[in-house]
């Protein structure tokens, strides 16, 4: 790379840096001055062992022991053990039927694959020798990260509606508090796991996650930076959680103003990138019909650094969500938490489904 593109690709990532790093700075802010007026407390650590959940409903009956108390408290967690074990068999059925769906999918991957290179050979042919332009080193393949993403995805929807329905008959049977502690503790998990695979999928190709194309069309009407609103989810859920009371009022209220700050910062951030790569695009001269290797190859230099970037604000759109799960779990009572979840869960439900509908309608004739 000669000393001129060095020297534009320095100057691209000095200018960069800065709505970066006031993003980041304003998301450390958020997590420990977004709720002046909520008093401290211990956010419920959501892969807290069974052990742990166990001594917390001890300690509590610790000021009246007695026989009869410890007989019906062990009640729930005899239910919690037969759950959690019938959890291990799904989950080892789950795997055999996730072996088995490799083992089919590597097979049409590798087919698609010599498709795909047959067809893109002839393309170039057409195009790019037809038309006097040199041909680009470039050669297509299936992104295994991508494929690998979309597999895991499906599986966590599988076990999403799962969850649904268990957090449903829950509610509805009236369970303790104790049963729903676990479900809420496993479906705020279920969560997380999906921005770790996220995490994956960006380093594979963000461009592919960021664009949404690993959801449903009507979702990706709602699209953020990869993913939902996190002050948008919180306008939907509102109504599902009255009665409030009028401190938790408060506290969703100076949340969605936080979530609302925090997303205007990473939207600025990203319009500034999507500002700096299209001029990136256009450096060289356009309207002359030619992009050699030696061009394509100092661009791609110059994406390699935008796209560290445009990762960076993905990680920080999806630690936002995570971030306003924790603290509307810390706001809401365990009730309230698992009734939130199900709303959550059921408006993503209703929106695959429009989605669904939407493309099997009956079309007009032309």
């Amino acid at each position: 790379m000669n000393s001129a593109s060095a020297q534009f690709v320095m100057s691209r990532r000095m200018n960069m840096y800065e709505p970066l790093h006031q993003i980041s700075s304003w998301v450390d802010s958020f997590r420990d001055d977004a709720f002046p007026n909520v008093s401290p407390s211990t956010i419920v650590e959501v892969n807290e062992r069974l052990d742990s959940l166990s001594e917390d409903t001890s300690s509590h009956g610790a000021q009246a022991p007695s026989n009869k108390y410890d007989q019906e408290e062990s009640k729930p967690i005899d239910k919690i053990q037969r759950r959690l074990a019938q959890n291990r068999e799904a989950a080892r059925k789950s795997r055999l039927r996730k072996k088995a769906y490799i083992q089919q999918l590597e097979l049409s991957r590798s087919k698609l694959m010599q498709m795909e290179q047959e067809l893109e050979r002839v393309r170039q042919q057409g195009t790019y020798v037809g038309g006097g332009v040199e041909q680009l080193p470039f050669s297509p393949s299936v992104n295994s990260g991508i494929v690998a993403f979309e597999m895991e995805y499906g599986h966590w929807i599988e076990e999403q509606n799962k969850q649904i329905c268990e957090l449903r008959n829950a509610l509805n049977a009236n369970v303790s508090d104790v049963e729903l502690r676990i479900l809420v503790d496993s479906g705020m998990k279920h969560y997380f796991d999906l921005f770790q695979l996220k995490g994956s999928a960006a380093k594979a190709d963000v461009f592919y996650l960021i664009s949404g194309m690993w959801k449903t069309s009507t979702e990706r009407f709602f699209l953020w930076i990869g993913g939902s609103r996190p002050s948008e989810l919180l306008k939907v859920l509102g109504p599902q959680l009255d009665p409030l009371t009028d401190q938790q009022v408060v506290d969703v209220y100076n949340l969605k103003q936080s979530c609302e700050q925090a997303e205007e910062a990473l939207s600025q951030g990203m319009e500034k990138l999507q500002q700096t790569l299209g001029e990136t695009i256009a450096t060289d001269h356009l309207g002359e019909g030619i992009y050699t290797s030696e061009m394509a190859n100092n661009a791609i230099e110059k994406l390699e650094v935008l796209v560290s970037f445009i990762n960076q604000a993905s990680i920080l759109a999806d630690h936002l969500r995570k971030e306003t799960l924790l603290q509307m779990h810390r706001i809401l009572t365990m009730r309230q938490a698992a009734r939130g979840l199900l709303a959550l869960g059921e408006y993503f439900q209703r929106l695959r489904a429009l989605s669904s509908l939407w493309g099997s309608r009956p079309r007009q004739p032309a």
